[in-house]
Formats: structure tokens, sequence, C-alpha cells
């Protein structure tokens, strides 16, 4: 049996990249586990399909966020398939456009708000209505949002720095539900999304300065980041709660 037999979670953002490492991370410790997606359907299928080939269990449940009733809709498609949840990982996000303060048009300021901060609060104030006792909320956040090396990304890592307030915020709230509540932070991470930039011939230059930032001289695969969101959501992670956890592999030291 796993750590998680017996559990329920939902990953937001679960069809790619680091979400899709936490969904098979979290099945392959025996939870049962809900895949979102917000358009890509294709990518959600495949992930519960590699799920259940490796003998694990997922759904796929579809919701827009960032939009109007963008919680009651996840919530909605969740309860389809489950009754009740134990572990909520707010994963889902957008960096906007890479645009400097002076650049930066309100409606472009207010999109990457509704996704990183505001739809984790809503999603997170539903989800506490279904959650048992002794749950997990694992908020994805990011080594900006402590150090924030981008001017051009000044909007994402103000979000995720809301994102922080609410995660230790909300810890002392429902911890007496043996609920804990933990933000887990990473810096880059090789995954599809970034490939573009990461990796390849062109970008050999770009890949061994982002190994060098860290201490252990090595570039974070999803693996890291699920294998710290699991520790987190096991037994063994009930006493660690309102953290914000750097998993930049000491790129901010």
């Amino acid at each position: 049996m796993g750590t998680l037999t017996g559990r329920t979670a939902l990953v937001t953002g679960g069809s790619r990249g680091i979400g899709r490492g936490i969904a098979e991370r979290l099945a392959r410790e025996g939870a049962r586990v809900a895949v979102h997606y917000g358009r890509d359907e294709a990518s959600a299928k495949e992930t519960v399909a590699a799920i259940e080939r490796a003998g694990g269990q997922a759904f796929a449940i579809q919701a827009l966020l960032g939009v109007a009733g963008d919680a009651e809709a996840l919530w909605a498609a969740f309860d389809a398939h489950a009754e009740g949840v134990d572990i909520l990982v707010n994963n889902a996000g957008t960096g906007g456009a890479r645009k400097h303060i002076g650049d930066t048009a309100p409606e472009e300021f207010d999109e990457v708000f509704a996704l990183n901060a505001k739809a984790p609060f809503f999603i997170t104030k539903l989800g506490l209505e279904r959650m048992r006792e002794g749950g997990r909320i694992i908020n994805i956040s990011t080594g900006l949002s402590r150090r924030p090396m981008m001017p051009e990304l000044i909007s994402y890592a103000m979000s995720k720095g809301a994102l922080d307030v609410f995660t230790a915020t909300l810890a002392k709230e429902v911890g007496a539900r043996g609920i804990t509540v933990n933000a887990v932070a990473p810096g880059v991470v090789d995954t599809d999304m970034n490939a573009g930039w990461l990796r390849g011939e062109a970008n050999k230059a770009t890949w061994a300065a982002i190994a060098a930032a860290s201490p252990l001289g090595k570039v974070a695969g999803v693996a890291e980041i699920a294998d710290t969101v699991a520790f987190l959501a096991s037994s063994d992670g009930r006493f660690v709660t309102g953290q914000w956890i750097d998993a930049t592999g000491g790129a901010l030291l």
C-alpha cells in the first residue's frame, strides 16, 4: 500500500508539466486523483491513461479558471466523480504577459491575479466544505515571490506573493481540523512549456547558467517538485504547516 492509499486528491492544471508530474506521483502513492484541465482535454486524458497504465486511479475534470464561477464549475465537475477530498493542490497558473510595469495594461494585471490568486482562494474556500479532517492543501508558488529577479514578471511575482500570504494565513484558520497548508516554490523546471528556451543545442549556455545557479549544479525536473508535494501530502508531513518550501535547489542562496 502507498502512503496515500484511500485518499482523494485534486490537482488543478494537472494535465501537463509540473501538474502532471504531481498527479502521477500522488497516484503512485495510492491516491485517486482528479486531473483538472482548462482547455487541453487530450493531455488530461493522456495523463489519466498514464496513471491507469501504472496501476493507479484517476479521472479528468474540466473548468476554465480565472473567469466568473470558476470554482463552482470545478467542484461541480469533481462532485460528479467523488465524495469529499483529502488533498488539494493549487497548481494551475499563468506567467501572464512578460512586461515591465510601464507596459502592463490593467486587464493583463487582472488576468494574472484572477488565475494565480483569486482562483486558488475560492477553489480552496469551496474545497474546505468537502475536505476531510487531516486534509492537505498545497499551493504552487515560485522562488520569484521571495527574490524578484525578473522585472518583466512583476505581475506574476506579485500574484504568487499573494498566494504565499494566503498559505500562511489559512494555515492558522484550518489547523484545528488537522489540515495543513503549505506552499512549494520551484525555480526553473525542465518542462515541455520551457523546452523552447531551455533545451537543445542552441540553449546549452542557458541550461548551464540555470544549473550553475543551484549549489546542486542541476536543473530541476518535474520529479523534484512532485516529490516535495508528495511528502507534504503524506502523513510524514503532518507537522509542517504554513510554510513556504524553497524547491529551487538552493538557487536563492
